[in-house]
């Protein structure tokens, strides 16, 4: 909601600066996201007066003026101008040197909203030039700020300007606008009247209502009637009837608010709807009269496949489900859109009807949304138009047609309501107001405050009885009262207070959050990105997963009312999303990446509804494209072993979303708690993926109990470590993993066992397979001599023998 500091001291004498005005507009609620100060592009403009003109010797269109820009600037400056409307006695904006206007360049405007043009003294064809005079598009601003403004040459002042002045204050851009973020409970406050009575009781000024009186006359003209046929989408209708309807141009008072808030003037009567949607925040329509056959208004229900052409000449196909406002034959308006082109105000209109009413919000916003059809009429209604507005906005209007004389008030009107327009009373204690606020505002202070809201207050010992006002839909309770009461007495006379059983705590993470972000920090140096994902997705994609009707995945809980069928199961494991991540990117060209997730997964307890489902920590790895490999993922889950201290072991996995022959089950202690491997090749192949995916995902809950993160010190050894290679005859069936696990608990000094390489073929027996390692024999801190070969022969022949032993591995 937009708010120019002029136009609010209409209503309310504000003496104190835009600055202060936005804090006190916060302390009571409304938050100032922006003041935007109008005049910040001109900087040392002023009024001049040309005092005398001479042609310029080498130019045939520029003349030499000189310029009395008063006291402080100079009384005979010498500007050279080429603008052709230029004469001795004339007022106009003087650029002074130094100074700065605003950027006319589109180009350059496009690349910068706030570019300015700086001016300098300088020589114009060999004439000194100390400043320059300015247009009104020089100083951003039309014919609706100020007249003349876009009048092909110099702008031409007012006669008592006064020379010297600051041009910004002449021409109303020494003001400011409030950009206030209104909140969903407060559709009364998105107008200037609503704010500006916000701000009387804030500064406890008088608030000054707009005028709303006229004078109705009698009409020969033959009545118009207005049918409402479904009042829970329109509960009240207002109609006038104005005749003898004149064009013309609206005061410059009223194009200039229009202006402020970035509106162009039209003409009377459009600007009359226009200048009360702002001041009043009631959206207004206005049918040509003649125009309405029948001479009817009905508001219905759209039949289906009926059409209408809006005013911007686009046509609608209507559903059952879209408001219309009809004459006595065809639709003429989408109701609380926009209206019809077959009744639109035109020139030769002579007589109007016009429109203020309450839409339902959520009809107005089904409609705009299905046909893609807004208007600033649309927002206002979807934001909530009360009833009370609808005729007190229709006597604004009638007010200024009088005042303006752009047309005859007649006593033909209709007023079609539904709703109760009785000013609701309501009665509440003052102990249980000040309980909820937990202090005691004194009971002066409370009348004054509900008072200055135009509450009516009434109190009579612990009772307090007010009369709502018919704009404050939002109140509906004693706890409405303690909110208008405290935001107007002050937040900070709240004291701060413990909950009844609150404690203090040390603040902080926990031990979980510390590993968790521990763990991302781990990631990232990995080269992933975190990812955040719904904890939904659609069922759907367990079938894509190619998971079996049995599977514990496929056991989840169901939301009862999901916004779309897509996000209507509750997470049971996260590789579904991970792999519409790695989608995504590869369709969108980010064919390299590399991300993860931590988050929980939900699996139900029973049947009942109201049984809280079972969540379990899970992480889940996707690498996709470039030279990332199943060992990529592999690498990542070791490093995660590494830091947190524990073991994991491998196998061979069977997941029915991974490829059977590049996967493994990774193993703590004796229980499975994951998988990584390659997406199955059918699965990648019906999303159209043309890298490989690769994915992993672990049950950290499993292993929470077992995380250590704690930096671990020792010391290092005397002497350096020893490698040696081992070729191994080795079962084909036998897995690298329990080759490794043999080899690492074969000898306490074995660091480290790395495969290098892997062969069959040649003299190897058919069913066996070569396994070439490199060992790692690292002495400890107490081993008080380097290895020697024979003590190292000793190391290799007791692992072959646990080779043997155990997995029937011997040396080739």
């Amino acid at each position: 909601m937009k708010a120019p500091f002029s136009w609010l001291k209409d209503y309310v004498d504000i003496d104190i600066s835009a600055h202060e005005l936005a804090e006190k507009l916060f302390s009571c609620g409304f938050e100032v996201e922006e003041l935007i100060y109008l005049g910040n592009k001109i900087n040392r403009v002023v009024v001049g007066e040309v005092k005398a003109l001479t042609p310029h010797p080498d130019s045939d269109h520029m003349q030499i003026c000189v310029v009395d820009c008063g006291e402080e600037h100079g009384h005979e400056l010498q500007i050279v101008t080429g603008a052709p409307n230029v004469y001795v006695g004339m007022k106009t904006p003087c650029a002074l040197d130094g100074s700065t206007v605003a950027e006319s360049n589109p180009e350059l405007l496009e690349k910068n909203p706030d570019a300015v043009k700086k001016i300098k003294q300088g020589k114009l064809r060999g004439v000194e030039s100390f400043g320059m005079l300015c247009s009104g598009e020089e100083l951003g601003i039309n014919d609706d700020f100020y007249p003349g403004a876009e009048v092909n040459g110099l702008l031409d002042l007012a006669k008592d300007a006064p020379v010297g002045e600051d041009i910004k204050k002449i021409v109303g851009l020494d003001d400011w606008i409030f950009d206030i973020s209104i909140t969903a409970n407060r559709p009364d406050c998105q107008c200037i009247l609503g704010i500006a009575r916000e701000v009387a009781a804030v500064l406890n000024k008088p608030f000054k209502a707009p005028d709303v009186s006229y004078t109705a006359h009698e009409t020969s003209a033959a009545p118009i009637t207005v049918e409402v046929h479904a009042p829970d989408l329109c509960p009240r209708y207002v109609g006038h009837y104005v005749e003898n309807v004149k064009g013309g141009v609206s005061p410059a008072w009223m194009r200039k608010r229009l202006a402020l808030s970035g509106i162009r003037s039209i003409s009377p009567i459009v600007d009359i709807t226009n200048f009360v949607l702002l001041e009043m925040g009631q959206p207004m329509h206005a049918f040509d009269a003649d125009d309405l056959g029948g001479r009817k208004i009905i508001v219905r229900r759209a039949t289906d496949g009926e059409k209408i052409v809006t005013l911007d000449e686009k046509e609608f196909a209507l559903k059952t489900e879209n408001l219309v406002i009809c004459d006595g034959e065809k639709p003429v308006a989408l109701a609380g859109i926009m209206g019809g082109l077959n009744s639109e105000i035109k020139d030769s209109t002579k007589n109007v009807y016009f429109e203020s009413a309450k839409f339902a919000r959520d009809n107005v916003r089904k409609t705009s949304r299905a046909l893609g059809q807004s208007s600033d009429s649309s927002s206002r209604f979807e934001k909530g138009v009360d009833a009370y507005t609808n005729g007190y906005g229709m006597d604004r209007a009638l007010h200024l047609i009088e005042a303006l004389d752009c047309g005859t008030v007649t006593k033909m009107c209709a007023d079609v309501c539904a709703a109760d327009l009785t000013p609701r009373k309501m009665t509440a204690s003052i102990a249980k107001i000040n309980a909820l606020l937990g202090i005691e505002v004194p009971n002066a202070e409370i009348e004054s405050i509900l008072a200055r809201l135009n509450f009516q207050p009434e109190i009579c010992g612990d009772s307090l009885t007010v009369t709502i006002p018919g704009y404050r839909d939002d109140v509906d309770g004693y706890p409405d009262l303690a909110e208008e009461i405290i935001r107007m007495y002050g937040y900070d006379h709240i004291i701060p207070t413990f909950l009844e059983k609150a404690s203090v705590t040390g603040g902080g993470l926990t031990d979980e959050q510390k590993k968790e972000l521990h763990l991302k920090n781990l990631l990232r140096t990995q080269g992933f990105s975190e990812a955040y994902n719904y904890s939904f997705y659609s069922p759907k994609d367990f079938d894509l997963m190619k998971l079996p009707e049995d599977a514990a995945e496929r056991n989840a809980v169901r939301i009862l009312n999901p916004i779309s069928e897509e996000l209507s199961v509750m997470r049971t494991f996260l590789a579904p999303s991970m792999l519409m991540n790695a989608v995504r990117n590869i369709r969108r060209g980010n064919d390299v990446g590399r991300q993860f997730e931590t988050a929980n997964v939900y699996y139900p307890r029973n049947t009942a509804a109201s049984e809280q489902p079972d969540e379990r920590k899970h992480v889940v790895l996707g690498v996709w494209g470039g030279k990332n490999d199943f060992f990529d993922m592999k690498g990542a889950v070791e490093k995660i072993a590494e830091v947190f201290h524990v073991q994991f072991t491998y196998e061979r996995a069977e997941k029915s979303y991974l490829h059977p022959g590049v996967s493994a089950n990774v193993i703590f202690g004796k229980e499975v708690i994951g998988q990584i491997g390659e997406l199955d090749p059918a699965i990648a192949l019906s999303l159209g993926l043309d890298k490989k995916v690769y994915l992993g995902e672990l049950d950290l809950t499993a292993l929470e109990a077992a995380l250590d993160d704690a930096i671990r010190y020792k010391n290092l050894p005397k002497f350096p470590a020893v490698d040696r290679d081992l070729a191994l005859l080795a079962d084909e069936k036998l897995t690298c993993a329990e080759v490794e696990e043999v080899l690492m608990h074969s000898c306490k000094y074995v660091t480290k066992a790395k495969l290098f390489d892997v062969y069959r073929g040649g003299q190897i027996p058919e069913g066996k397979k070569s396994m070439a390692f490199t060992l790692t024999f690292t002495p400890d801190a107490q081993t008080e001599k380097a290895f020697t070969p024979e003590t190292l022969d000793n190391f290799v022949k007791k692992i072959l023998n646990n080779l043997k032993f155990k997995l029937g591995i011997e040396l080739r």
